[in-house]
């Protein structure tokens, strides 16, 4: 199954970082933040990724076109110009990066890379967010559901947009960021069905809105309630907590070690 990663944004409320690099691309340790969503997926035993790249994507593309290098060890011929390598690291992940321009929307990328996807469930998260996600759990609820949709619902401290569920775990309401009351939010890693891109336009298609409020209009929109950890990097100061935790060897996403 497929995991398609929005990661063209220009992240601009994390402006110290992303002048030089997109937000994907800012480190939590020693790897981009990228990284670790993907890791999260790769722990599940999900490995092939769609990465929808817009704001300087071409340092994605580099990060990724040099990985398996960064990621060995290496003899260098240099009289015959020849490169061993030895004791490969890298993750058995298949990484399809896809250009879906600098100012389309969350919706448009989607649809941008709808022929790589084909017809069969995929996957979708945002490029700047963590949790500690049972992702076989959240696939096993999506199928029960019988929805187009399914997101993960969270409850940070307000400040994104709310979602209204039903007794059924079907959202009835979507609301974009009003006053935050700390109720359920959207918190990404979706799981879809293709028939989603029926409910998409154009490039300019804010995902979050128009698509999913339809959906939920037509009970076809389901939340997988996740009590556990969940941050989105959306300022230096989430940066700071994410580092930390890592530092600390309490960092709750990293499941893998």
């Amino acid at each position: 199954m497929k995991v398609v990663i929005l990661a063209g944004g220009f992240g601009t409320r994390l402006s110290e970082e992303t002048d030089l690099k997109p937000k994907p691309m800012v480190e939590i340790g020693s790897e981009p933040i990228l990284w670790h969503i993907m890791k999260i997926y790769s722990y599940y035993g999900f490995n092939d990724f769609i990465i929808c790249l817009g704001y300087k994507g071409y340092i994605i593309k580099e990060y990724f076109a040099n990985y398996y290098l960064h990621n060995t060890d290496v003899t260098l011929d240099l009289q015959n110009n020849n490169i061993i390598t030895h004791g490969n690291r890298s993750e058995p992940w298949k990484v399809t990066l896809i250009d879906t321009g600098i100012n389309t929307m969350t919706g448009g990328r989607l649809k941008r890379v709808k022929e790589y996807i084909g017809k069969e469930t995929f996957m979708m998260t945002y490029g700047d967010g963590l949790a500690d996600i049972d992702i076989i759990k959240l696939l096993e609820f999506h199928q029960l559901n019988h929805c187009f949709a399914t997101l993960t619902a969270v409850q940070p401290k307000g400040r994104f947009g709310a979602i209204t569920i039903n007794n059924m775990n079907k959202i009835i309401s979507f609301r974009e960021k009003p006053e935050g009351d700390g109720g359920w939010i959207n918190g990404g890693f979706f799981v879809l069905e293709p028939e989603v891109f029926d409910y998409i336009e154009d490039n300019g298609t804010v995902f979050e809105k128009e698509p999913l409020e339809s959906l939920s209009k037509e009970m076809q929109l389901a939340a997988y309630l996740h009590n556990g950890f969940w941050k989105c990097m959306d300022t230096m100061s989430d940066k700071n907590v994410l580092e930390n935790l890592l530092k600390s060897g309490r960092a709750p996403w990293v499941k893998w070690q």
